[in-house]
């Protein structure tokens, strides 16, 4: 499990690396991301699949993101830059992209099969999928913008203090 954990971590940190290039932040903001996403990514792969812990993916999600956004407040002050400039980038490899895909998947084969004995098979798993995945992103939304709005005086803090030293 050890060798799966730090795997689910780097690859976290390659993928918030990567969804962070497209926004352009300046290069210190890279390494932020990065450790932000594998923590963040870690804590939820622990989550679920820890013996002691086994939460649901929507559980698991939400507290990973709360770390996530907690982690971007407290490290912006450092970095002096806006929590969103490592939160947004750090949550993205946590998006339930197979959830969704399957929701597509099951709604398809909804339209495709409409005789009445395999349609609710095919709505139960486009019903499931939707729903797991509606649930994990808002989860995720609300865990991390708790910390902005709970820590709004570091997290403002950030950006004035950076401003003031230039």
């Amino acid at each position: 499990m050890i060798t799966e954990f730090l795997q689910d971590a780097l690859f976290a940190a390659i993928a918030a690396i990567g969804f962070a290039a497209i926004s352009d932040p300046p290069r210190k903001a890279y390494l932020y991301c990065a450790t932000i996403a594998a923590a963040g990514h870690s804590v939820r792969f622990l989550l679920m699949h820890a013996d002691t812990a086994g939460m649901h993916i929507v559980t698991a999600s939400a507290l990973a993101a709360l770390i996530t956004g907690t982690m971007a407040v407290l490290l912006s002050t450092r970095a002096g830059m806006p929590a969103e400039t490592f939160l947004f980038p750090a949550l993205l490899p946590m998006i339930p992209g197979i959830y969704a895909y399957k929701t597509f998947g099951g709604l398809i084969l909804c339209l495709m099969h409409a005789d009445e004995s395999s349609f609710p098979h095919y709505f139960y798993l486009f019903a499931h999928n939707g729903m797991t995945c509606l649930f994990i992103l808002l989860g995720m939304t609300v865990g991390a913008t708790v910390p902005i709005f709970l820590l709004k005086r570091i997290s403002f803090r950030a950006t004035r203090d950076a401003a003031h030293h230039e």
